[in-house]
């Protein structure tokens, strides 16, 4: 326990010195674009690396959110692409005011081949 509280408080001071300088990051939010459905239901391991760019948010426990951040062509599909933004110490409001104002910025640019029905 005293090694996971170790690595927490690393993880911790690390965001914060970059919070310190900027009111927000901008991170991938899986190491991938999405997968199709089902394609990884018989392979546990690469469904939890899709984790591996937000655990260290959770062990920070800054406020994230994740957005949409356009999409790319694999294997002749579209599949879409997220962004992690990651706030400062209980700066929900203003996470979720940028997370707003980039989605209204961007959405006919990310949206423009996306057919949501």
């Amino acid at each position: 326990m005293r090694r996971v509280l170790q690595v927490q408080r690393i993880v911790e001071d690390d965001l914060a010195s970059k919070l310190s300088v900027y009111d927000a990051l901008i991170t991938p939010a899986a190491p991938t674009p999405a997968y199709r459905t089902n394609d990884k239901l018989n392979d546990p391991l690469a469904m939890f690396s899709g984790d591996m760019m937000t655990v260290n948010v959770n062990l920070s426990g800054l406020p994230a959110i994740v957005v949409r951040g356009g999409q790319v062509e694999t294997e002749g599909v579209q599949l879409p692409v997220g962004l992690q933004l990651i706030g400062r110490p209980f700066g929900e409001e203003e996470l979720l005011n940028l997370a707003h104002t980039f989605e209204l910025c961007t959405w006919e640019k990310i949206n423009s081949e996306w057919h949501f029905c």
